[in-house]
């Protein structure tokens, strides 16, 4: 089976990530799934929701898929042209949230905790590597700030920058987004029209 392209956009809040990476979506042309991460638990990210909903061509299928992003991507990438994964972070954050664990004073289950999380983006980076479609994956660059106070901001950060690797690892082009502008990491340069 002939494999799509993986391309990782990643880039800090407001960067302009998901913009660029709709932007590839929509040039690949073909049937776009879009594939949401984020649950919607207060009126702000309600709002986020609706701004990125309200962007998106309404010919592109939309899942929600705040879990289950690998089985998803298993079962969409064999028949969609492209597959718009938005957000990585949110659902490592989501993952976190999920296994309920205490890991502010617990350093043994704060190692299980990394591990399981950091094996679930390594398949998740796998199979985005194999599917017939495309694979875009929107993430976050949460490691040029301050570090975080707080034990579990600590954990979140350093699970998303090993997320980050593994994903830049196997990815066929990675973009990073500063101030709007898209910079090529990796790959061949691909040219977006209306950037």
């Amino acid at each position: 089976m002939e494999r799509g392209p993986l391309i990782m956009v990643t880039g800090g809040s407001r960067s302009g990530k998901s913009s660029l990476a709709e932007n590839l979506a929509g040039e690949a042309g073909g049937e776009v799934v879009y594939l949401a991460t984020a649950m919607v638990k207060d009126e702000e990210m309600a709002a986020r929701v609706a701004l990125h909903r309200n962007r998106r061509p309404a010919s592109w299928r939309t899942i929600e898929t705040p879990l289950e992003v690998i089985e998803t991507i298993k079962r969409e990438g064999r028949q969609a042209d492209t597959l718009l994964l938005d957000s990585l972070g949110m659902w490592l954050s989501n993952l976190l949230n999920d296994y309920h664990y205490q890991v502010e004073n617990d350093r043994e289950q704060r190692e299980e905790l990394v591990a399981k999380i950091t094996a679930r983006a390594r398949e998740l980076a796998i199979t985005a590597y194999q599917v017939r479609a495309r694979v875009i994956v929107v993430t976050e660059e949460v490691g040029l700030g301050l570090v975080p106070s707080h034990p579990l901001g600590r954990l979140f950060r350093d699970l998303l920058g090993l997320a980050n690797q593994e994903l830049a690892r196997r990815a066929d082009r990675v973009y990073l987004v500063v101030a709007g502008l898209p910079v090529v990491l990796k790959g061949r340069e691909q040219a977006v029209t209306g950037w």
